[in-house]
């Protein structure tokens, strides 16, 4: 109930200004902390000179959004360039061979940036997928796959396999990381569609051809081996009318979000307060709010900055990457909760979904999660705090389904059903308010550190109670409300371009 349900013009302009007067309240809260904590001897390394012609210091707390655009900016373009211009004269003069140019341009790329041995040693982990996958066992596929990863996730066998890196560089290690990770990734989903279709009869080359795609070999997204291999093989492939526009669109809204993140950390040290936890102690409750929430709404913007990028590229050449991942505000389910929609749609296909099903009985759904979490620790690197967050996002999402259990029994159901749609509907909101912030508690564990969360919740839930925990829900329930607005707009918008396109 409630779910196409609209609200009064009012009430939702209501929602709009206090969630506007909240945002701006945290916002200068948090300029005032970050222009009070510029000089303070905990933010030296992380707070360095910025626009030196008005006196303001810039955030550089975040290693890789740093080195992306300062010191590997030109390689970064270099590269895509050359892939770019290569892939457009190929797709001239040869198009039937396109496929081919990306995987040699990509696999000289690695090589010419990670050495000749680092380019054999992925080799080696293909070449052994591919033997597995003749098999034509998905169970014995998967476990490979996840015994390849993990040589790369734990000792000893990481640290004899990064030596096979020639130089030393500073994203030596994440590069390492990436592009090894994504290649055991892609190669597992190879083996598995070669099994789910014995009659296709995919060769090595085919596995080369799509791991070796450059725009997508350190930093993803991953498209799955049967989506991938169905796009690069179109001979005379045809964009869709408003493509290039598109495109151009999308690479302009990337270039803005690199020049607001540029901006954003001029003004406010978001990723370096929260490593002085005696600093963010005295910060008031609203900018401590605002804090841990900007925390996560930075990460987006970094996935969505990066996917953007790649996914130009991606779709120059005439493919469909997945999406940047959904907004950190637009989310208020665990069941939409990701940083990386490619990994999400992997793990989705052939783990949660294979077990989990329709995702509406307990128990399967209990599996599911459990064997797709275990998966996404060994993907991150197992440890203490990945431990962590895998439990509680774990848990998060079967709470999720116990309360949607809990909520079709009577006398709940009852309760329910005796409401208004609108009074239903804000009755969901408030209950999806709670969840949003277990959503950003649960996440900041990684994102961030434990200690910060720890802090966060203690502030927020205990010694705010209970004027500064309401005040936050409330605001938190306002923008949920605009959340389902907008849903609601975009459902009835596509429902109609349905019903015009059945009456033509």
């Amino acid at each position: 109930m409630g779910i196409k349900t609209a609200l009064p013009a009012a009430e939702l302009g209501l929602y709009s200004l206090v969630l506007s007067g909240a945002l701006a309240y945290a916002g200068r809260g948090l300029l005032e902390a970050s222009q009070d904590g510029a000089h303070r001897k905990a933010f030296r390394e992380s707070v360095r000179p910025g626009w030196e012609y008005i006196g303001r210091k810039m955030d550089v707390a975040d290693f890789e959004w740093v080195m992306w655009f300062t010191s590997f900016r030109n390689v970064i373009i270099f590269a895509l360039s050359g892939h770019v211009l290569f892939a457009k004269l190929c797709t001239m003069v040869a198009p039937q061979l396109r496929s081919w140019m990306y995987a040699v341009y990509g696999a000289l790329a690695v090589a010419g940036t990670m050495g000749p041995w680092y380019l054999l040693l992925l080799l080696g982990h293909c070449v052994g997928l591919y033997v597995v996958s003749l098999l034509g066992q998905p169970w014995l596929c998967l476990g490979v796959g996840l015994a390849s990863l993990a040589s790369f996730k734990l000792e000893p066998l990481i640290s004899w396999q990064s030596g096979f890196v020639t130089g030393t560089f500073d994203l030596q290690e994440v590069l390492f990381h990436g592009g090894c990770g994504f290649t055991v990734l892609r190669c597992t989903s190879f083996a598995l569609e070669s099994c789910a279709h014995p009659d296709h009869r995919y060769s090595l080359a085919d596995l080369l051809k799509y791991n070796f795609y450059l725009p997508f070999f350190f930093f993803g997204p991953i498209m799955t081996f049967d989506r991938f291999h169905a796009q690069v093989s179109q001979v005379e492939p045809v964009r869709p009318e408003g493509e290039l526009w598109r495109i151009r669109a999308q690479a302009g809204l990337s270039v803005v979000a690199i020049l607001a993140v540029d901006v954003f950390f001029h003004f406010f040290y978001i990723l370096t307060i929260p490593s002085d936890l005696k600093f963010v102690n005295r910060l008031p409750d609203s900018a401590l709010a605002g804090l841990a929430y900007s925390n996560l709404v930075y990460d987006w913007v970094k996935a969505a900055v990066l996917f953007g990028v790649v996914n130009t590229v991606a779709r120059l050449d005439h493919l469909d990457p997945p999406q940047p991942p959904k907004c950190i505000t637009a989310l208020y389910v665990f069941a939409e909760t990701h940083f990386d929609r490619g990994i999400n749609d992997w793990l989705c296909k052939y783990v949660y979904d294979y077990i989990g099903g329709e995702h509406s009985a307990v128990i399967p759904e209990l599996g599911a999660t459990i064997a797709t979490f275990a998966i996404t620790t060994l993907w991150l690197g197992p440890c203490d705090v990945v431990y962590l967050w895998s439990c509680l996002n774990c848990f998060g999402l079967n709470f999720e389904l116990w309360v949607q259990k809990l909520a079709e029994l009577e006398p709940l159901a009852q309760i329910e059903t005796s409401l208004s749609e609108q009074m239903s509907r804000r009755v969901r909101a408030v209950f999806g308010a709670m969840n949003f912030w277990a959503i950003i508690m649960y996440n900041l564990v990684s994102l961030n550190s434990p200690e910060f969360s720890e802090l966060v919740a203690q502030r927020l839930l205990l010694s705010g109670f209970p004027q500064t925990t309401l005040a936050i829900l409330f605001v938190t329930y306002c923008g949920v409300q605009l959340v389902k607005e907008r849903e609601r707009t975009l459902a009835l918008e596509e429902e109609q371009k349905q019903d015009k396109e059945k009456l033509e």
